[in-house]
């Protein structure tokens, strides 16, 4: 165990600007896993999140030649507010690279906290790469987020906090993962103070850096990353983080989306307050670690990391909590075509809640339903009703795991499209900001035709567009072409149930 990182870490400059956050135990949620589960409380902190810890320390200790020069970043989010805050502080100028497509409402806040702000490129990477050249030409210092080892070392100030405030034994720690910075310095700590404590790393399953370095052994680069927990979205653990947490880290849960949007909602219910999704990583994580290994009576701590999120965003939060949680289920269901067929259906049901309920006339034979049942026993119910409802002689299709019914069918059905030829069907992630969707329509100047389009905005950087377009047989490669050299990520959906079902065009 490196001793240095001990040193680093005891001797952090964190509490100029951070306040040592409290670990609250969490009642409703120990209750319902039967495991007492303790809340450390990072949320708290002044610009709402942990990493203000890691910048301070880092730019506290900067040669006063470097603090005459001044501090750069790049951040679209809690760093960007830490550096900021962290350089008020200190009386150093600050200069924060943010991508164009940041919210108003965080760009704001850099601002409100001193710090000059420039806008650059689409993504976190451009905006990383052109703070190292400003960095360069202006001589700046660059405070990295997470791959420095003082920034380390203030992170692994929560874990020194945790300790002391703990004294019993504790089974597991879970830590929110992106570049790697807080279950560094988290990992450092505790395998050389408890090192019977487990420290699990909870990251999205759409974004698994550490995951898949770890598997592999080495560092790797991922193609593309999901953006719900914007915070973490990081395509490369840290080469500085990856030293430290590859042997000292026990094992890294993944969750989705959904169960994320549940760990939101647990956390809202016992403490009343609303966490970003990266902030809510480590109790998704907690909560699957929790009920695939069947434990009862360990302590288990959740680092709660942060408090930023777009009020807009909470409409998408409070959606799809329910079904993270598995409280409710979608179904895709064929019923006759006549009156009383809906009264049969919900009793077939039984006496459960329909949450939602998307039908349109198509035929005199058949009707496609799209519904929402409200459950109170998770999976098993869920597959039990499933099954209850083919024996009853309905056809039924679960779309409780479906990506593309739950972000766009749902608030579409309208029926099919026959007269819309070949019609093929994509996801796309637009970078939200002006003239993204138009520049990507120029592209479709060649003639291919638009048939269906749905998009909604969920308050993060980038929108969710589903899209039909009117494609030959001999026209697909081209278009891939074109896909390719365009950059967005996308996924085809032509063959996905739920458009099937509900609004697809002819063939």
């Amino acid at each position: 165990m490196p001793d240095s990182y001990i040193e680093k870490i005891l001797r952090a400059r964190v509490y100029d600007v951070a306040i040592e956050s409290p670990l609250e135990l969490a009642p409703r949620l120990s209750q319902r896993l039967a495991n007492p589960v303790y809340l450390k409380r990072e949320d708290l902190q002044p610009v709402f999140s942990f990493k203000l810890r890691g910048a301070y320390n880092k730019i506290v200790h900067l040669s006063a030649e470097e603090r005459a020069h001044g501090v750069i970043a790049a951040s679209a989010g809690n760093h960007a507010q830490g550096v900021a805050l962290a350089a008020q502080r200190l009386g150093i100028s600050g200069l924060i690279v943010m991508p164009k497509t940041t919210p108003a409402i965080k760009v704001q806040a850099v601002r409100s906290l001193g710090a000059r702000t420039v806008l650059h490129g689409d993504s976190y990477d451009d905006a990383y790469e052109h703070a190292l050249r400003l960095a360069a030409e202006k001589g700046m210092t660059f405070i990295h987020p997470f791959d420095d080892p003082e920034v380390i070392a203030g992170q692994g100030t929560v874990a020194m906090e945790i300790l002391r405030q703990h004294a019993d034994p504790i089974e597991a720690i879970f830590v929110p993962v992106g570049g790697g910075g807080l279950i560094a310095g988290v990992a450092a700590y505790v395998k050389y103070v408890r090192p019977e404590t487990k420290v699990i790393g909870v990251e999205p399953d759409d974004a698994p850096t550490l995951a898949r370095a770890l598997e592999a052994g080495e560092r790797v680069v991922l193609p593309q990353v999901g953006l719900f927990a914007d915070g973490v979205a990081v395509r490369q653990i840290g080469k500085e983080t990856f030293r430290i947490a590859r042997g000292r880290v026990d094992e890294v849960v993944l969750v989705s989306t959904d169960e994320i949007c549940a760990a939101i909602k647990d956390i809202f219910d016992d403490t009343r307050s609303v966490a970003e999704p990266a902030g809510a990583l480590s109790v998704a994580g907690l909560k699957k670690y929790a009920k695939e290994r069947g434990l009862k009576g360990a302590t288990l701590i959740a680092i709660d990391s942060g408090a930023n999120l777009n009020f807009d965003r909470l409409r998408h939060v409070a959606e799809r909590a329910e079904i993270g949680e598995r409280r409710e289920a979608l179904f895709a269901v064929q019923i006759p075509e006549r009156p009383g067929s809906f009264l049969n259906f919900c009793r077939a049901l039984g006496r459960r809640s329909i949450t939602e309920f998307n039908y349109r006339y198509a035929d005199s034979r058949e009707a496609h339903v799209f519904c929402g049942v409200e459950l109170s026993a998770g999976d098993h119910e869920r597959q039990e009703l499933v099954a209850r409802l083919r024996e009853k002689g309905y056809e039924i299709v679960d779309l409780s795991d479906n990506e593309t019914a739950k972000l766009h069918v749902r608030y579409m059905v309208g029926g099919h499209a026959p007269q819309a030829e070949h019609e093929n069907l994509f996801r796309f992630e637009f970078p939200e900001r002006p003239g993204a969707l138009q520049d990507f329509l120029s592209g479709l100047s060649r003639g291919w035709n638009i048939s269906l389009f749905h998009y909604r905005n969920h308050g993060a950087a980038y929108g969710r567009v589903l899209m039909g377009i009117q494609l030959l047989p001999e026209e697909r490669a081209e278009f891939f072409d074109f896909l390719e050299r365009r950059g967005y990520a996308y996924a085809e959906e032509t063959d996905n149930p739920a458009y099937r079902l509900f609004a697809s065009g002819g063939t």
